[in-house]
């Protein structure tokens, strides 16, 4: 923080859920003090050049994996907030698949003790079953009294249906929220990417779209007896698009995430044989990828989300069969879907970033993130340069891993600069501790 405690971000279009108008912002003591289309510079302030920028709030992810405890040599909480603030992120949320899982109460105060001096907020999701094995559930009013909001055994869906209902009763009179990882396990077993015309080519096991599907058409079927909220965590098929549409036409209390390399990646990729493209879900077909394009466009879509899951190189070196699923995004995220959504013509920069922003701040809870940028709002924002175009480069990458499926590639849009409870993390692409 500059010597006069405030920052003045000047020159950029300031953009959020009100839409988009010229101005200059005024932070000073974790808020927004003053936005005008012109302002003085105070005595000692900090300027930060937003010039040809879009001034945003910062990012919310929702599905973010820290892989601390338990699997450090990966990420570090440390580690994983420096790559988050670097993509304009101001706050994520910590997934439960780590070692041990996140399902008691002791360990929801671990990872937030591990997050204590982190470069961004991190809220912690628990397991919805114990050890995520799938066959008990995790105290959840004790978790709940802790102020969990969110609860997923991603990696996995919970296969057993009536644990599933019993969980979901237990969340609608918490006022938590259950997140689904739709997959049925019988039906993905043994695949390694898509099931289709390329996985026949290459001779690779396929996992179908019928996996995801038939697990969300259960799981809509339970949401509609018990009338719970659920979120559902990367959605990735056409067929899913399709339910999710139906789903929200019949009124059922349902909210859906797309990821980045799900809308601009597809099942093509793995031709190369290059384990950097082996996520869960797969990378889908050309056809997939436009559903969840237009569905974005539609409104269907309330959230873009990471999935950001790294991994050291030696684990994404080994043959195709014997590597873990998993992609870095949280330094590209906004760059890809940018370029998938908006240079695209698909959707406006307002509209990206509500699904960055206010979108998933809603279902995760976090009020004092996800904008607007008004005068009392907590401040955090993000300077987001449209026009920059950026070298992936992944040895340069603050994640302590380098499995980006974007490596070597060029993507337009740059942060600037991050702002977190009104301390600049970020200036000029740079992390400041």
């Amino acid at each position: 923080m500059s010597a006069g405690g405030s920052v003045v971000i000047r020159g950029g279009e300031v953009v959020d859920a009100t839409g988009v108008h010229r101005a200059d912002v005024l932070v000073g003591a974790g808020i927004v003090q003053v936005v005008e289309e012109s302002l003085g510079v105070p005595p000692g302030a900090l300027v930060l050049d937003a010039g040809g920028c879009l001034v945003a709030p910062a990012l919310v992810d929702l599905h973010t994996h820290l892989r601390e405890p338990g699997a450090e040599q990966a990420e570090t909480i440390e580690s994983g907030s420096r790559a988050a603030a670097l993509g304009g992120y101001s706050a994520v949320v910590a997934m439960p698949n780590t070692t041990p899982a996140i399902d008691c109460a002791s360990v929801v105060r671990d990872v937030r003790a591990l997050a204590h001096g982190a470069l961004v907020d991190v809220a912690v999701a628990a397991a919805i079953t114990v050890g995520r094995a799938g066959e008990r559930l995790v105290p959840f009013a004790e978790l709940a009294e802790l102020g969990v909001r969110l609860f997923t055994d991603d990696g996995a869906g919970v296969q057993d249906a009536g644990l599933l209902r019993r969980a979901l009763e237990y969340a609608g009179d918490l006022g938590v929220v259950l997140a689904e990882h739709c997959e049925d396990a019988s039906l993905a077993k043994g695949g390694l990417m898509h099931e289709g015309a390329w996985s026949s080519r290459l001779g690779v096991p396929g996992q179908p779209a019928l996996a995801e599907e038939v697990m969300l058409s259960r799981d809509l079927a339970l949401v509609r007896l018990t009338g719970t909220p659920m979120h559902f965590l990367h959605l990735s098929t056409a067929g899913s698009i399709r339910l999710l549409a139906e789903a929200r036409a019949e009124g059922l209390p349902v909210t859906a995430e797309v990821t980045p390399h799900h809308l601009s990646l597809t099942d093509a990729e793995l031709s190369s044989f290059d384990a950097v493209f082996k996520v869960n879900p797969p990378l889908r077909s050309e056809g997939d990828v436009a559903a969840l394009r237009r569905a974005c466009a539609d409104g269907l879509i309330d959230a873009i989300a990471t999935d950001h899951a790294p991994h050291p190189r030696e684990a994404k070196e080994a043959p195709l069969e014997d590597a873990p699923p998993g992609m870095l995004g949280l330094e590209t995220a906004l760059s890809v879907a940018w370029g998938a959504l908006v240079e695209s013509g698909l959707i406006s920069a307002a509209r990206l970033f509500s699904l960055f922003t206010v979108q998933p701040a809603r279902i995760a809870g976090l009020g004092a993130h996800g904008g607007p940028i008004a005068a009392g709002r907590p401040a955090q924002l993000c300077v987001f340069d449209p026009a920059e175009r950026v070298l992936v480069e992944p040895e340069r990458s603050a994640s302590r891993s380098a499995n980006t499926p974007f490596g070597g590639r060029w993507l337009t849009g740059k942060v600037r600069h991050t702002l977190v409870h009104g301390e600049p993390v970020v200036i000029d692409g740079k992390a400041q501790r």
